[in-house]
């Protein structure tokens, strides 16, 4: 079976990933005062943070449209597929997986398989690409893409930490931000997600350390016992909202550690900085999605 992959702009694939796996993107709008920008086309990581810092207005975010899975499901029809799987944002943090399915229930054309990775950013790069490494195959199926969808799901963890929770209060995107004050100054929150098939992939904060070092230490000890008895290859991605000192000292201090783990880097970009803001630093691994 013909089949193809898309996904949203969250996963911040580089254009080498894209065209290595044949992923289609679609953008996800930041809407900015009276502008509609498209995340990482109209503007890139470095100038949104660049205007997040001094603009009084601050953004939100949007999805995207239904409108341009149509036109992106017409034009797979007319090169052939039959089948297109299309791992997304998580449902706990944007709607566009509820859209995309009720859509996926009426589309006719081809069979549309949606998938809600329960998380963003590396994580559902490493949903993408592996999609896309399956569909390759001459003996592409559909069903075990999604299983395997499904299999990496509940491998993946990822722990992050931001300066303070202002942003994700403000965009309502933190679970437990009326239980939480770890807001407080001279405070350093460390969050996560519920990624697994029980949860619903919302972001809530977990524990706070008074001090960054801390902080890195506690994600360290604890992606530790996570990894301590599992008899599969991990990958993980440490990935930045306009940190790179931050990052590559971490990818430095995490390669030490933790030699057996393959370590990739990536960045957190517009659309999850609205909700994060600058200088959040994040780590998202799972099972080495190439060994699957």
């Amino acid at each position: 079976m013909k089949v193809a992959v898309m996904t949203d702009s969250t996963a911040y694939l580089t254009s080498e990933q894209v065209a290595r796996y044949q992923i289609h993107v679609l953008p996800i709008p930041i809407l900015w005062g009276d502008e509609t920008l498209r995340d990482m086309i109209d503007i890139g990581q470095e100038p949104f943070y660049d205007r997040m810092r001094t603009d009084p207005v601050l953004p939100t975010t949007s999805q995207p449209s239904i409108g341009a899975v149509q036109e992106l499901v017409g034009q797979l029809v007319a090169e052939g597929y039959e089948a297109l799987i299309a791992p997304v944002i998580s449902s706990g943090i944007s709607s566009f997986y509820s859209n995309l399915a009720a859509y996926a229930a009426q589309e006719k054309r081809l069979r549309v398989y949606p998938f809600d990775s329960h998380i963003t950013c590396a994580g559902l790069a490493f949903a993408a690409q592996l999609a896309g490494k399956m569909a390759q195959a001459p003996d592409a199926d559909p069903e075990q893409i999604m299983t395997a969808l499904a299999q990496l799901r509940e491998t993946t963890g990822v722990y992050f930490m931001v300066d303070d929770l202002a942003h994700l209060r403000r965009t309502g995107r933190l679970s437990n931000a009326s239980s939480f004050v770890a807001g407080l100054l001279k405070i350093k929150p460390i969050l996560s997600m519920d990624i697994h098939a029980a949860g619903k992939g919302e972001i809530s904060a977990i524990a706070k350390e008074r001090q960054t070092k801390r902080a890195v230490q506690w994600i360290m000890d604890h992606f530790a016992a996570a990894i301590k008895d599992l008899d599969y290859p991990i990958r993980c991605t440490i990935f930045d909202a306009n940190d790179p000192i931050a990052k590559q000292e971490w990818l430095t201090e995490f390669s030490k550690q933790f030699p057996q783990v393959t370590f990739d880097t990536s960045i957190i970009g517009p659309v999850i900085g609205v909700h994060t803001g600058e200088k959040a630093m994040s780590m998202i691994w799972a099972k080495d999605w190439e060994k699957f």
